[in-house]
């Protein structure tokens, strides 16, 4: 057995490594705490080309609540997740775009939406939806997280639902309240939601939980 045969034996079963290759591009909108965590789960899983979207610079904070090494302070997000997934995999097929995602911006088969604020999402939504056959938005405030998923059609009705207007939302964005490990929890649902299209399950359109309670509900 090779060695690259080898590294994804555990995961056989649960990753299909042909439903993975045949993916045109997976891309990740935002890297900052629960993007980053997604990006690297994806390489590790095998994800073949990855594109990484997102403006900002690694500061102080994000070394705690997101993950990031103290010596990538001040390297943009998309230069530091990309250095992580290098050392995972060095020949994952990386696109790097350190900007805001612009309505021309190639998706491929699958989108995590991983942004901060809702009117964001809506923007996204509205430019991907019909580019892409699965999606899933993470959010995430303090210790609760919410997992929407949307894969072919299933889903997609629901998740229309959920972009109120950004007047509505709670006070404070995804960042505004975080630590790593919801980030990480959150980021684990969202692949999860990932292989289980892969193998053509359903996925859960709706998934919410409060770590603080101990409570999940799905929708």
């Amino acid at each position: 057995m090779d060695e690259v045969e080898n590294r994804f034996l555990r995961q056989a079963s649960l990753v299909p490594r042909e439903a993975l290759a045949d993916l045109t591009l997976t891309t990740v909108v935002g890297v900052g705490a629960i993007g980053r965590q997604v990006a690297l789960q994806l390489a590790a899983l095998g994800v073949r080309q990855l594109v990484l979207v997102d403006f900002h610079v690694v500061e102080a904070t994000n070394t705690s609540t997101q993950g990031y090494l103290q010596a990538a302070l001040g390297l943009a997000k998309v230069e530091a997740t990309a250095q992580a997934v290098r050392r995972i995999d060095p020949t994952i097929r990386l696109e790097l775009v350190a900007d805001r995602f612009r309505p021309n911006q190639s998706v491929g088969d699958a989108l995590f939406c991983c942004v901060d604020a809702i009117a964001t999402r809506v923007a996204i939504w509205r430019s991907a939806r019909r580019r892409r056959q699965f999606w899933c938005d993470g959010r995430m405030l303090g210790e609760v997280m919410r997992i929407l998923t949307v894969a072919e059609s299933q889903g997609r009705e629901h998740y229309a639902t959920t972009l109120f207007h950004p007047s509505e939302a709670q006070t404070g964005t995804c960042t505004a309240r975080g630590v790593l490990y919801t980030a990480s929890i959150a980021a684990g649902f969202m692949v999860h939601q990932f292989t289980r299209w892969l193998r053509g399950l359903p996925v859960d359109p709706d998934l919410s939980v409060n770590l603080l309670a101990s409570e999940l509900a799905v929708a």
